[in-house]
């Protein structure tokens, strides 16, 4: 039987990626722009305290259990920059290429060695706004940034990280193939296997 389940973020790119993943687990994704949402402000200084503010916000505002997640692109050279600002990287109103563009600008003069990075997620499931035991997965997923784009599949910052077990970008890889390496892949395989405890 179908359960619903609102989905809080306005990312394309993530609706598509969790439409994919969460179909064979029998959820109804609701979008909550299809609800009215109004997305929660992410303030926070961690990934874990952004995806609960949005999970509870959504949940608050539907009455539905909610699902959120917060990820960024961490680099090791930059200090674990961008993080958690890595979609607004560029500015408040920046698009994936102006985000790109300054991460390429800020690691010019980085030697390949040195320009190790890794995407982190976590994905947080709300039952319902007020639980206090929210399930949550995370996930890593380790490469190195390029010192140029390639490839037109992914969004984000998918075209300039490297995947060395595939010898590619990430938006170069099959969206198959990028679901189940991806970090959000590996965060909702760990949230899942929780799901599926906690029926």
């Amino acid at each position: 039987m179908s359960r619903e389940l609102v989905l809080a973020t306005g990312n394309a790119g993530k609706l598509r990626e969790f439409d994919a993943l969460l179909a064979p687990l029998g959820w109804t994704l609701v979008r909550q722009s299809e609800r009215g949402v109004v997305p929660a402000p992410e303030d926070g200084a961690t990934f874990l305290e952004n995806a609960l503010a949005k999970a509870r916000a959504a949940s608050a505002q539907t009455g539905l259990p909610a699902l959120a997640d917060d990820s960024g692109l961490v680099v090791a050279a930059l200090g674990g920059a961008p993080g958690v600002h890595s979609a607004r990287y560029a500015g408040p109103d920046a698009g994936d290429a102006d985000n790109v563009r300054r991460l390429l600008a800020a690691l010019a003069h980085v030697p390949e060695s040195q320009r190790t990075a890794h995407f982190h997620c976590v994905i947080v499931y709300l039952r319902h706004a007020a639980d206090p035991e929210p399930l949550i997965g995370q996930g890593r997923w380790v490469g190195r940034i390029l010192t140029a784009p390639q490839g037109t599949a992914g969004f984000g910052y998918d075209p300039v990280f490297f995947v060395p077990e595939q010898g590619c970008s990430a938006a170069e890889l099959d969206p198959a193939v990028k679901n189940r390496l991806s970090h959000r892949g590996r965060a909702l395989a760990a949230l899942c296997a929780q799901l599926a405890a906690d029926d």
